[in-house]
């Protein structure tokens, strides 16, 4: 399988041609959220028309690490992503040529203190609760997972039904199960309102025409709080950079994937590894981190450490003080002047997951890294996302702000937003999902991050 860099602007148009005049419901965003609830009501004989600015996948679904894990979730998103294991399982089986493969290779996370190890702790008491196969693991149990090392770790986490997905490989793959099933997707084809009246969806204005809905998933990721706005919805959504890169004929460092406090690796399909740092993000402030600035106060000093803060957002980006953030339905959105987010990887930060690499394993002193990518992720002030109905306009449903863990989660959550729309009972309690927790006076409780 090759592997060489994640879906950007030289990628082929795919899914173009000419739009329906109306459906049942327009998914906004071709992103793996989006693209898994248009399955799940396709699948229901929901009439679903996917329109995407990019291409399909273009954006933070395609430079993640890939990882679908149970391990150190939130408490409220655990039962959801417990359920997504089993979709991932029935979405490989179904994909065409093995193009979406989860391997279960299990995820480990290490502690290098006690601190960190009575979290782990924590979350084996939340996995039994459950039934999930999480085991702790001691410093010596450890060995198996991390070959070629002289390094000792405290101790660490293990849940051997966690595992991944190569994600330029898998959004492209779930997108053709949708078109198979009947669902319209369109690429290069940015939505520029969110069209209303009195108060209930009525459809949506694209650049290439409108199309008639009353019902709206708006699924943009870090674009969703721009598009929001537009239609007088606050969402309080924010976006960080992190940095992804590809190592190379390197001594094997284990099958699955682990992470410490600092490095993060895993094995990909090909035989290289992909490496990142753990906790460590590029936070560009602009308009909207000031005007937020006190929902997300609590949150940013929990993660102030593992926030590098950058001056002058380069063009294009959804906080950018340069944004257009103002137009109208017949206007240029910036939706179509930044067709795809795509910043540059981080030179200083790859070089400082080279070195973390080298300090960890024998025979790794040679390691490059052979590619590089980067990725805005999309995060909400307590790290965990919105999934809702918004409260001021029916029929626009809000799937967004999944902090660093929507990939694994979107097969479940794509069910919830489905059931959603359906006016079905969801099958989980997503109450701590709801949009209002940011107005309606509730404490702020921090997710894992």
């Amino acid at each position: 399988m090759k592997l060489e860099s994640p879906i950007n602007l030289q990628s082929p148009v795919r899914y173009g041609g000419s739009l329906p005049a109306e459906a049942d419901v327009v998914v906004i965003g071709g992103g793996i959220i989006g693209m898994a609830t248009a399955y799940e009501l396709a699948q229901q004989g929901v009439d679903v028309v996917v329109c995407e600015k990019g291409r399909v996948g273009c954006e933070q679904s395609s430079r993640n690490w890939g990882w679908v894990r149970q391990t150190g979730r939130d408490a409220a998103e655990l039962p959801i992503m417990m359920e997504s294991i089993g979709l991932w399982q029935r979405l490989t089986a179904k994909s065409r040529q093995n193009a979406l493969l989860f391997n279960q290779q299990g995820v480990t996370y290490l502690a290098q203190d006690q601190q960190a190890m009575h979290r782990h702790v924590a979350f084996a008491e939340l996995a039994a609760q459950h039934g999930l196969d999480t085991t702790l693991l001691s410093s010596d149990q450890l060995k198996v997972h991390t070959p070629n090392t002289q390094r000792t770790w405290h101790g660490g986490i293990h849940t051997a039904s966690d595992g991944r997905v190569e994600p330029w490989t898998a959004v492209p793959a779930l997108t053709a199960a949708c078109v198979d099933i009947g669902v319209t997707v369109r690429e290069n084809c940015a939505v520029r309102s969110i069209d209303e009246t009195q108060g209930a969806v009525t459809g949506v204005t694209t650049e290439h025409g409108p199309i008639r809905a009353n019902r709206v998933l708006l699924a943009g990721g870090a674009w969703s709080s721009l598009l929001a706005r537009k239609a007088a919805i606050d969402l309080p959504q924010l976006s960080v950079k992190a940095t992804v890169a590809r190592v190379d004929s390197i001594p094997d460092i284990g099958a699955g994937n682990v992470a410490d406090r600092e490095l993060a690796w895993c094995k990909r399909v090909d035989g290289g590894y992909n490496l990142a740092l753990s906790a460590y993000h590029e936070f560009y402030p602009g308009p909207d981190a000031f005007r937020h600035l006190r929902v997300y106060r609590q949150g940013l000093l929990s993660s102030w450490s593992q926030t590098h803060f950058r001056l002058n957002a380069p063009d294009g980006f959804p906080d950018s003080w340069h944004l257009r953030r103002t137009w109208n339905a017949e206007s240029t959105s910036p939706f179509e002047r930044h067709r795809i987010l795509d910043p540059q990887a981080n030179p200083k930060l790859i070089a400082r997951m080279r070195n973390l690499l080298r300090a960890r394993f024998d025979g790794c002193e040679s390691a490059r890294a052979t590619h590089a990518w980067a990725g805005m992720i999309d995060t909400m002030p307590d790290f965990v996302p919105v999934m809702d109905q918004a409260d001021s306009l029916a029929g626009l449903f809000i799937a967004t702000g999944f902090s660093g863990h929507g990939f694994g989660i979107a097969p479940g959550a794509g069910r919830v937003m489905a059931k959603l729309m359906q006016q079905q009972s969801p099958g989980h309690d997503i109450s701590r999902f709801r949009l209002s927790r940011f107005t309606d006076g509730s404490s702020l409780v921090l997710g894992p991050h």
